[in-house]
């Protein structure tokens, strides 16, 4: 072991049974940049044609190799209901503004109008039979009749009767349609004035579980096939779409452009979009001109209202159809013909190559290194600039951030920056690649919209109004680690007073006469927290929070120089955690309660806080870590033991709140739990659809927890970044900008680790490995600095090459270092 050997004389190797343990890989070449999953350059390309269907020739156009042409004839014109038709349905949609500011109706008589912009709508969501009942001006003679419903969610049951001689009969039974427009050819051709569509079943999607019927057209329509073609980017990425076009017919043929980050949620319409939000197209519009041209998204229409498209998309595929709404004539024509020399995206998000990384992470186990660059990317896929044109639709846009570089949640949606997000994928930033001015901005624009009161929004989402009840929590802990990993204290001298008003004005507002924060008080039933859990009373989680947030605005104090401020506030931690202890704690489970009122149940956020804040004795966090791990999943531990609070909380798993589980379960010598923990969670995301990055949250049997509407690329889901390199490698900042640090390794299984953590005066880089009887750590930390080096004890312990003689303390020796380069070995 030639590291060993370098530090040891020969007599001690001898003397402690090691002198032929063999040499370790561990001496091997850095090759962390091999786990990078960035693009290389900003101008990416789609790795291949997942598909085709239609007219489409020589697909691999679409990937620059040649010319790939989509050909469709003109639809013939659509059958028409005798004047004087009406519909009439067992239940509609009250009219509204269908969340563009638009008016909307929903009535029945939109299914017979000859207009596919309206549509019925019923009024029972989940709620069955929906009726729909047509009846004709004049009698029809039907083959059949063609049901045109919506990307939204299509009748999946349902059946169609007929007036046939006076008497109501079933002409047809359709069951698992997942067809937009489904042709219905009746048992025997029938003429009539009455037709009966009675569903039974709906596709469930984020916009509600209801009947979507746009058209219902008298006879068996057959459109030529849309030709279509669908690319595959190869992962999620962010940007704007590029088509180049050869040419087209003189016609504007259209082009819909549809995007998803998985298979499962791509249709006409995209999985998530502004325009899909607020009831538009949820696609992009193209009118092809028939010169060569270049197509670049970009929010805004052609013309007035027409020719419409959204701009930045996050997506993993890209869907191109021949096709146009029928809104966007004359402008663009469902037909003709499109030539099209290559597809692209110009990638907007932190580009983060090799080169760029100013911290990284490797170590013995494969998986681990993937999944800490898988959360890398996903990260950098938020980090953006703030733009009117690409950020949620939902009154996000703040002129204070407008510009500026920030952390928004995802790539898709919500393209905000919340405070409780930061809290973990800042943590990523500092940890990977920059010095912190994304997670600043949006912590500073935060507090500069305080309220009067000291509550600080979550979000600019709603102008900055979204009544979240944790989340001014999150921004403390998050300030507190701004100021830990860069050292601006400046920015904590200047949000002191914010800081102040947060903790002494508004927290004590809700406060019980128990000590506890109270859901409820002064004001709150109506507040959600990060999942919108209908929580109220006590609840851990809030609790144990405010702790965390008492004692890091006691780092915060004492960076500014406000050392009373400091001791009242850990004087306050104490005592809440002391009524934690007393009030919210279950001994028949062994864990801490969700709440104290309602259901008796158990969560996830709130246990594995109170572990972290130093609520939980060792006993009770070694009782409350097994009652986590009581109800694990192939895809991580849920976030609640019964579903007493939300349908599925056994079922449901959020790599947010189960970050600080990792935490505790590293922290109180469960690594090898913690190891399992990560490899079940990140490692079912990295393995199913859209891969490599880490969703926003995983729901029943593994899947997409709110269907299409989740983010596959979420930052709050990059904890494992900074559990890796804060607890298995085990560099972590002990106070601003590193001027004091510790190095605490806590390995279990892991053979080896190493990498390097950004502080404002150079890297702190790490270096262990076990083998047998073995452990050796080398750390090379900036001048200036001090801190500490934590190993497992043993016979012997030696620093830079002299015997320890520091006493071990629950099974680990602590030994106190400068900036430099120090070894420690240990031979157990």
């Amino acid at each position: 072991m030639k590291w060993l050997r370098a530090v040891l004389p020969v007599t001690v190797l001898v003397a402690s049974g090691v002198a032929a343990v063999p040499a370790t890989s561990a001496v091997a070449a850095p090759g962390w940049q091999k786990y990078v999953v960035a693009p290389t350059s900003r101008d990416v390309r789609p790795v291949r044609v997942l598909s085709t269907t239609g007219d489409v020739t020589n697909p691999k156009g679409l990937l620059g190799q040649g010319v790939a042409t989509l050909k469709r004839q003109a639809p013939p014109p659509k059958p028409a209901w005798p004047g004087g038709t009406t519909a009439a349905a067992s239940s509609f949609h009250a009219p509204n503004n269908g969340g563009n500011g638009q008016p909307r109706t929903y009535g029945p008589g939109n299914a017979v109008d000859g207009n596919t912009d309206t549509f019925w709508n019923d009024d029972t969501l989940g709620a069955y039979p929906d009726v729909l009942t047509i009846t004709s001006g004049a009698a029809v003679a039907l083959p059949g009749v063609t049901v045109l419903s919506s990307v939204d969610g299509v009748p999946q049951d349902f059946t169609v009767d007929v007036l046939d001689g006076g008497a109501w009969r079933t002409a047809a039974t359709v069951t698992g349609n997942t067809a937009v427009q489904r042709a219905v050819a009746f048992d025997r051709a029938v003429t009539t004035t009455q037709v009966r569509i009675t569903v039974t079943k709906d596709q469930a999607t984020p916009s509600g579980e209801f009947s979507r019927v746009t058209e219902v057209w008298p006879g068996l329509v057959a459109d030529p096939p849309t030709p279509v073609a669908v690319l595959d980017f190869g992962k999620v990425v962010s940007g704007y779409p590029k088509i180049s076009f050869a040419g087209a017919s003189a016609n504007h043929p259209g082009i819909r452009v549809s995007t998803s980050e998985t298979q499962q949620y791509l249709g006409e319409r995209s999985d998530f979009s502004r325009s899909d939000f607020s009831n538009g197209p949820g696609s992009d519009q193209i009118a092809v001109p028939a010169a060569p041209s270049v197509w670049r998204d970009a929010t805004g229409c052609q013309s007035g209202t027409q020719v419409c498209a959204d701009g930045l998309r996050g997506f993993r595929y890209l869907r191109i159809s021949l096709d146009a709404l029928a809104s966007d004539a004359p402008l663009t024509q469902p037909s003709g013909e499109v030539r099209i020399n290559g597809v692209s995206l110009d990638f907007t998000p932190f580009l983060g190559t090799p080169d760029t990384y100013r911290g990284w992470f490797e170590s013995s186990d494969e998986d681990l290194n993937r999944y800490w660059y898988n959360a890398s990317y996903t990260n950098e896929l938020g980090m953006d600039t703030f733009r009117a044109s690409d950020v949620d639709p939902r009154g996000a846009f703040s002129p204070s951030l407008d510009g500026k570089v920030v952390l928004h949640d995802g790539a898709k949606r919500d393209r905000d920056p919340y405070v409780g997000d930061v809290a973990i994928s800042g943590l990523t930033e500092y940890l990977t690649h920059q010095d912190g001015t994304a997670a600043r901005n949006v912590l500073a624009d935060l507090a500069d919209h305080q309220r009067a009161d000291g509550w600080i929004p979550p979000a600019s989402i709603n102008g900055y109004t979204l009544p979240l009840f944790d989340y001014p929590l999150w921004w403390v802990t998050a300030s507190w680690d701004y100021v830990l990993y860069t050292g601006d204290t400046a920015y904590a001298s200047s949000y002191y007073a914010k800081l102040v008003k947060t903790l002494d004005a508004w927290y004590p507002s809700v406060t019980d006469a128990h000590g506890l924060l109270s859901k409820g008080l002064n004001g709150t039933s109506g507040y959600g927290d990060y999942a919108f859990l209908p929580r109220t009373g006590e609840v851990t989680y809030y609790n144990a929070l405010y702790v965390r947030a008492l004692q890091g605005a006691a780092g915060m104090a004492r960076a500014t120089g406000h050392a009373a401020d400091a001791d009242r506030w850990l004087s306050r931690a104490s005592g809440v955690a002391a009524a934690v202890n007393q009030y919210l704690w279950d001994p028949a489970a062994g864990a801490y309660l969700d709440s104290a009122t309602g259901a008796v149940r158990h969560g996830q956020d709130g246990n594995s806080q109170a572990i972290v804040a130093g609520i939980a004795s060792p006993a009770r966090s070694s009782s409350s870590l097994a009652r986590l791990a009581a109800g694990a999943l192939p895809y991580g531990n849920p976030f609640m033991d019964n579903d007493t609070l939300v349908s599925d909380g056994t079922k449901r798993v959020y790599a947010f709140t189960s970050y600080p589980e990792l935490v505790a379960r590293f922290q109180t010598g469960q690594a090898a739990s913690a190891i399992d923990q990560i490899k079940r969670m990140y490692g079912w995301m990295t393995s199913h659809d859209p891969g490599i990055t880490d969703w926003e949250g995983i729901g029943d049997g593994g899947s997409h927890y709110e269907q299409g509407y989740t983010s596959a690329a979420h930052g709050w889901s990059t904890g494992v970044v900074p559990a890796l390199t804060n607890e298995l490698l085990g560099v972590s900042p002990t106070s601003p900008g590193f001027a004091t640090w510790q190095v605490s390794p806590k390995p279990g299984s892991v053979a080896w680790a190493r990498g390097a953590v950004p502080t404002p005066k150079g890297a702190l880089s790490a270096s262990w490995g076990q083998q047998g009887s073995v452990f050796s750590l080398t750390v090379t930390a900036p001048r200036g600095t001090s801190g500490s080096l934590a190993v497992p004890s043993g016979r012997v312990v030696l620093l830079d090459g002299r015997v320890v003689r520091t006493a071990a303390v629950n099974g680990t020796v602590t030994v106190a270092a400068t900036g430099g380069t120090h070894t420690v070995l240990v031979v157990r």
